[in-house]
């Protein structure tokens, strides 16, 4: 897969970037653990990309499990670990809608990604892609032209793509790699 720093990454966060707890939520930041895989592939991903940007369901803090300011201590304690290892987010969009049906914003509906693109204005969904670790995922990248990539962090697919897919691998430094060995040649 040839890119250039013209591209742009959108990354889900539970299971792709820290450890997803199925159904569960990460409450707090004390919560909050990457997967070892993720440091050094969002150091790689830093060199391939001129924007990356984590988009996110977080409907636990409208259900009351947890609140907004749990989210955004979660979110920077994400910024601290990925930043000093050589990483780089640019903008963290959250959805805190309960209703997927009435949802402009919640997965698989693609308004986290308009507003990024309102917000950086180079963002061209063709070359864009989208990681994330479920359906609706690859459905919200879809929906906008984008590359998609599944992360089976759960080891539940076997490899298996569906028709939503492009890419599947089993972690985020696994698809660093390939870019990596891909754009080297």
């Amino acid at each position: 897969m040839l890119i250039d720093n013209t591209w742009t990454l959108f990354l889900d966060r539970d299971g792709v970037i820290n450890i997803d707890t199925p159904g569960d939520y990460c409450r707090n930041a004390d919560q909050f653990h990457l997967f070892e895989t993720t440091l050094p592939a969002m150091k790689l991903f830093n060199d391939f990309f001129c924007k990356i940007v984590v988009v996110t369901n977080q409907r636990g803090v409208s259900k009351g499990i947890m609140t907004e300011e749990d989210l955004k201590g979660i979110h920077a304690k994400m910024m601290s670990l990925v930043i000093p290892a050589g990483g780089r987010i640019d903008k963290i969009y959250y959805c805190l809608d309960m209703d997927a049906e009435t949802s402009t914003h919640r997965k698989p509906k693609p308004g986290m990604a308009y507003d990024a693109q309102r917000d950086f204005p180079s963002i061209d969904f063709i070359k864009s892609i989208m990681i994330g670790n479920n359906i609706s995922d690859m459905q919200f990248g879809k929906a906008v032209g984008m590359t998609t990539v599944f992360i089976d962090d759960r080891k539940e697919r076997g490899g298996i793509k569906s028709e939503e897919m492009d890419f599947i691998f089993d972690n985020l430094l696994e698809f660093a790699h390939l870019l990596k060995v891909s754009n080297e040649k």
